[in-house]
């Protein structure tokens, strides 16, 4: 598998992702969120930092918001629910570890796509 993805990814209305590094133990994922985009609040096993690089992001983690602007990061340790919300077109690195395989599944559903 390529180490990057070269489309964007629907993730939810107003977020789209690709992947932009993937190695054993961790993976890079760029998201944009649009204005007024929100993620509903999950979970998963895989350790995340959240890292904004424009815009502002409100993390919802554990139900309490936590706001991050550019340059400021935060992480995420394993099983924490967590949400998203934005007000304006945020773009965000999520690093996460291990790498997701249900991303990476998508990422390879979705580059069969592109080369029908």
């Amino acid at each position: 598998m390529s180490e990057k993805s070269e489309t964007w990814i629907p993730i939810c209305p107003g977020l789209k992702r690709k992947t932009i590094a993937l190695g054993e133990k961790m993976m890079q994922v760029y998201v944009i969120l649009d204005a007024g985009a929100r993620m509903p609040e999950h979970s998963h096993v895989h350790e995340q930092i959240c890292t904004c690089l424009k815009g502002r992001i409100r993390l919802i983690v554990k139900g309490k918001p936590v706001e991050l602007g550019p340059g400021e990061s935060f992480m995420l340790h394993s099983n924490v629910p967590h949400g998203a919300e934005v007000d304006v077109e945020t773009h965000v690195v999520d690093t996460f570890s291990p790498p997701r395989e249900d991303m990476l599944k998508l990422d390879a559903e979705h580059a069969k796509k592109v080369m029908r």
